[in-house]
C-alpha cells in the first residue's frame, strides 16, 4: 500500500513536467501530420501516406536502392526515373504537385515552372534551405549559399565584383594555363595514334577545375592548390567519419593561402576573389566588412561548389559530344574558324554560338543542380497554393527540364538547336530553364563556370577527337549533384595538327 502511495505521489509530482513532453510528441508525430495532410487534401493535393515517425523515408530508401543498380542505354536521356525513382512513381500516382513526408517534415513537390519561379524569386516567406545537417555545412562551407538575411546581403555585395565580366576576362589566361598543363600530361602519357583515357570525376576534370579555381580565385601556386584539392577530396570521401579533423585540415590549407597573401600585401592584397575578401576584412564600414572566419568559410564554399558545378557540366557535355559526333564536329569546326590552333581568349568564347547552345542543352539534360529546396518560414500563399509554415518545398529542375509538355516531344533528346533563338524561345514557357536557379539567389559564379567550361572544351577540341569507351556504364546518380555513378571513360584520338603545340 505504501509503495502504491509513493508511486502515485511521484506520478503527481512528475505530471507537470511529463505532460507537456507527451503533448509535444503527440503534436509532432500524430496531430500535426494529420492536420497538414487534411489542409492540403482540401486543396486537392495528396501523396503517399504518412507513417509514424519515419514518414516516407523507408519507401524512398528502398526505391533509391533499387534504382542505383540500373544501367541505362547510353543514348537515353530519360534519367529522371533512375535519379529520382520515388518522385517518378509518386508523380504517376498523385499528379504534378504532391505532399510527402521526410520523417515528420512535410515536403511539397511542385513541378510547375511558374510556381517554382515565384518560390525561388521570393525575398520573403521562405528560408533558403531547410535545417541543414552539420556535416553538409562542414563539407560545403557556410558560405553564400547557406546564409540568410543581412549576412547574405553583405556577402553578396562584397563578392559580386570578383565575378564581373571584366574580372572573368582577366581570369581566362589562368584557365588556359591550367588546361594546358592537363593537356600536356595527356600528351606525355599517350601512346600510338589512339589512347583510352578514363576521366573520373575525381581525377582529370576534378583536378583541373580545382587547379583553375585555386589559381584564378585565390591566386595560389599549383602546389598550394593541389594541397587544398587533396584536403577537400579527403573531406568529400570521408565526410561522415573523422569529420572534424578533416575539416580542420581543409581550413588549414586555406589559412596558409591567406597568410601568404597577408604577408606579401601584393597590390593591397590583389583584386582576385581572395584579395577582395581580405580588403573587406580590413574595412571599417559594417556593410562591406568580413571576419576572417567568414572568409575561410566562403573560400571553402566557393572552392567546392565551383569545382563541382564546372566539373559536372564538363563531364556530361563530354558524354553528349562523345555520343553525338556530328555536333562534336560542328563545334570543332566553329572553334577552328574562330581561333584556329591559337590559344583562345575571352573574345573567342563570345563568338562560339554553337558551343553556347550545346552547353545550354547539356545543362538542360544533365544540369549539376537537379533540384532546389526551400522552407516556408510562415503561412504563405503562392499561386493557388496555401502553404503552411514549416513545409519544405522541392522545385525539381531535372523534371522541369525534360517535361514534354514544356519542351515538346523531343524533350528527352539532345537537340541544341532548340536554343538557336535564345533561352526564352527554347520552350513554350519562358521560366522553364533554371540551371543556375532564378531570382536574387541566382548562382553568383554561373558566368565563371561557363567560361571555365568553354575554355577547357575549346582546347580539347583543338587537339583531340572524343568517343565513348565501351566500358562506360550509363547510371546517373544523385549525390547532392548529378554524377555518373561509374565515371566517364572515353577514347581520345589526337588530331593531326602539328601547330597545336
Amino acid at each position: 500500500m505504501e509503495l502504491l502511495s509513493t508511486i502515485n505521489l511521484l506520478a503527481f509530482v512528475l505530471l507537470p513536467f511529463v505532460a507537456p513532453k507527451i503533448w509535444e510528441a503527440c503534436w509532432i508525430f500524430l496531430l500535426r501530420p494529420w492536420m497538414i495532410t487534411s489542409r492540403f487534401k482540401k486543396q486537392g493535393i495528396s501523396g503517399p501516406k504518412y507513417r509514424f515517425v519515419y514518414g516516407n523515408l523507408e519507401e524512398i530508401k528502398k526505391m533509391k536502392k533499387e534504382a542505383k543498380g540500373w544501367v541505362l542505354d547510353p543514348n537515353s536521356n530519360d534519367i529522371f526515373p533512375c535519379v529520382f525513382p520515388h518522385y517518378h512513381q509518386w508523380l504517376s500516382q498523385y499528379g504534378e504537385t504532391f505532399l510527402y513526408w521526410n520523417g515528420t517534415k512535410p515536403t511539397l513537390f511542385i513541378s510547375d515552372p511558374e510556381l517554382g519561379k515565384q518560390i525561388l524569386s521570393s525575398k520573403l516567406g521562405f528560408a533558403v534551405i531547410a535545417k541543414t545537417r552539420p556535416e553538409v555545412l562542414m563539407l560545403f562551407g557556410k558560405g553564400l549559399a547557406f546564409i540568410e538575411g543581412d549576412d547574405w546581403v553583405r556577402h553578396r555585395r562584397i563578392l559580386n565584383p570578383a565575378f564581373s565580366m571584366d574580372r572573368l576576362k582577366v581570369m581566362t589566361k589562368g584557365m588556359v594555363d591550367c588546361t594546358l598543363r592537363m593537356l600536356e600530361e595527356w600528351r606525355i602519357h599517350k601512346c600510338g595514334e589512339e589512347v583510352m583515357m578514363r576521366m573520373e570525376i575525381n581525377k582529370d576534370y576534378h583536378r583541373l577545375i580545382s587547379d583553375i579555381i585555386a589559381t584564378t580565385a585565390f591566386g595560389s601556386s599549383y602546389e598550394e592548390g593541389i594541397e587544398l584539392f587533396r584536403s577537400q577530396s579527403e573531406l568529400e570521401e570521408y565526410f561522415v567519419a573523422s569529420l572534424t579533423s578533416l575539416d580542420k585540415k581543409v581550413k588549414n590549407s586555406i589559412k596558409k593561402m591567406i597568410d601568404a597573401r597577408l604577408k606579401s600585401n601584393f597590390m593591397n592584397y590583389g583584386d582576385d576573389l581572395l584579395g577582395i575578401m581580405l580588403k573587406a576584412a580590413t574595412s571599417k564600414e559594417s556593410e562591406t566588412a568580413m571576419r576572417m572566419d567568414e572568409i575561410i568559410e566562403e573560400c571553402k564554399a566557393i572552392y567546392i561548389s565551383g569545382q563541382v558545378n564546372s566539373m559536372i557540366l564538363l563531364t556530361w557535355t563530354t558524354l553528349l559530344l562523345s555520343l553525338n559526333q556530328d555536333w562534336q564536329e560542328k563545334l570543332r569546326e566553329e572553334v577552328f574558324n574562330e581561333c584556329g590552333n591559337k590559344i583562345p581568349d575571352s573574345d573567342t568564347f563570345s563568338r562560339l554560338k554553337l558551343m553556347n547552345m550545346v552547353l545550354m542543352e547539356s545543362l538542360r539534360l544533365y544540369g549539376p543542380v537537379i533540384k532546389m529546396v526551400r522552407e516556408a518560414t510562415q503561412d504563405i500563399k503562392i499561386g493557388h497554393l496555401d502553404i503552411p509554415k514549416g513545409t519544405s518545398i522541392i522545385v525539381p529542375f531535372l523534371k522541369m527540364h525534360t517535361d514534354k509538355a514544356i519542351w515538346g516531344e523531343d524533350a528527352q533528346q539532345f537537340n541544341p538547336m532548340r536554343f538557336e533563338n535564345g533561352v526564352s524561345q527554347a520552350a513554350n514557357q519562358p521560366n522553364a530553364f533554371l540551371p543556375f536557379s532564378v531570382g536574387p539567389r541566382t548562382c553568383i559564379a554561373q558566368n565563371f563556370a561557363m567560361m571555365e567550361t568553354k575554355t577547357v572544351l575549346t582546347m580539347i577540341l583543338q587537339r583531340f577527337r572524343i568517343s565513348l569507351s565501351p566500358e562506360y556504364k550509363h547510371a546517373p546518380v544523385d549525390n547532392f549533384n548529378l554524377y555518373p555513378q561509374y565515371g566517364l571513360p572515353v577514347m581520345l584520338q589526337p588530331l593531326d595538327t602539328s601547330a597545336q603545340r
